[in-house]
């Protein structure tokens, strides 16, 4: 299903469509000590052995999460070995920083709501969506579905996002989804079925999977950042397209989560250097900026999924600085 694609706030958050990706500013550095990683979450359950995931043999296995202790520093010693040109971007910046998730329903729910909106602006009705369910804490299937479409619209949310909040309410409701079943799915399955859910597309999904759910192996392939990164970092004339991505990125596995982040962070800064990092295409470079403002915007709400902190934050985790 598509991404909401009626246009509400002066910005675009979804330029792939996407928490999105969407870095805030980080000063250079040489050297940077690993960040010691806050409270984690629960680890997903490791239904396969590292040689196993490493060897990709077989790719319908749930791999550790992020949060899983060590993993992360795992993944850059690993990255580091399997693409040299990624070194100088792991040494620039530091660790990434996985904070506690929210449930998946309540990422899902705010990813929904914070589409096509600027920072400010979804915070804003956000509040007041809580603020209408009773709470955060009592944000659940039953209870965005016992809220009418008019209640909805009534705190801003349009006649689309309100039938996309009640189409994931129901699909929870039926079984079809619930929070145990989808940090337990493999990553093939989650996304066959997350894109089952009205206004839930592709880009959403893997900003989902990485900054909420944690998991070590997703390459956002429609992600403006991401495909402009590559181009940058393999010196490609043009931009790469999604179709081309996962064999671009094929030395990555099994942390193309991790590498992208770097890859998001690379092209924020070469944004930051030159106002326009996208060359010849007048259009794409205006999508990039918008993209960037998103992801900086994202990254704010600490609370919420991303790009990149939780760029978009669509979900619950934040990498943070």
């Amino acid at each position: 299903m598509g991404e909401e694609s009626e246009s509400e706030s002066e910005y675009q958050s979804q330029p792939n469509p996407s928490t999105t990706t969407y870095l805030t500013n980080v000063p250079r550095q040489t050297h940077s000590s690993p960040t010691k990683l806050p409270s984690r979450p629960r680890k997903i359950r490791k239904l396969c052995n590292t040689t196993d995931f490493h060897n990709n043999s077989n790719p319908r296995l749930i791999p550790r999460s992020l949060s899983s202790d060590g993993e992360l520093e795992s993944a850059i010693s690993y990255l580091k070995s399997s693409d040299p040109l990624l070194i100088p971007l792991i040494q620039t910046y530091p660790l990434p920083i996985l904070e506690l998730s929210q449930p998946p329903f309540l990422a899902l729910t705010k990813s929904i709501l914070f589409q096509q909106l600027a920072f400010k602006a979804g915070s804003s009705i956000y509040s007041r969506f809580i603020s209408l369910c009773g709470g955060e804490c009592n944000i659940s299937p039953d209870i965005v579905l016992g809220l009418t479409p008019q209640q909805l619209r009534q705190i801003g949310i349009s006649a689309r996002k309100a039938s996309y909040l009640h189409d994931l309410a129901r699909k929870y409701q039926n079984g079809i989804l619930s929070d145990k079943s989808i940090v337990e799915m493999d990553d093939k399955s989650l996304f066959a079925m997350l894109t089952m859910v009205n206004g839930v597309g592709p880009w959403s999904v893997h900003m989902f999977m990485i900054f909420s759910l944690h998991r070590p192996d997703v390459l956002p392939i429609h992600d403006l950042g991401i495909r402009k990164g590559v181009q940058m970092l393999y010196g490609l004339e043009d931009l790469p397209r999604p179709s081309q991505m996962d064999q671009l990125c094929a030395k990555w596995k099994p942390y193309r989560s991790v590498a992208s982040w770097y890859i998001w962070r690379f092209v924020e800064a070469k944004g930051a250097n030159s106002k326009a990092t996208v060359v010849g295409n007048s259009d794409v470079s205006v999508q990039l900026q918008q993209q960037m403002l998103s992801m900086q915007q994202q990254q704010q709400h600490q609370h919420f999924l991303d790009p990149l902190n939780g760029i978009h934050n669509v979900g619950a985790c934040a990498w943070g600085q």
